[in-house]
């Protein structure tokens, strides 16, 4: 299961980073998304959703939301 397709408002831990991209995932990293943490999406949007990591909210597009798997 993904970021997209989570329940709003639901907590979730993050079971891996799913890219190719490594500064994609060091920037991941530096926001406190990396596995064993936990993530929740506040809201689905069109183009992304908003999540919450560490008492942070961060708006996300659909593309990195499929890569986030929970």
């Amino acid at each position: 299961m993904n970021l997209r397709t989570a329940e709003e408002g639901k907590e979730y831990i993050i079971q891996q980073i799913d890219t190719d991209d490594e500064e994609l995932d060091a920037f991941l990293f530096s926001l406190g998304c990396y596995s064993g943490e936990p993530i929740t999406v506040i809201a689905h949007r069109r183009s992304g959703c908003v999540v919450s990591i560490k008492d942070a909210r961060y708006n996300i597009d659909n593309q990195l939301a499929e890569a986030i798997i929970i």
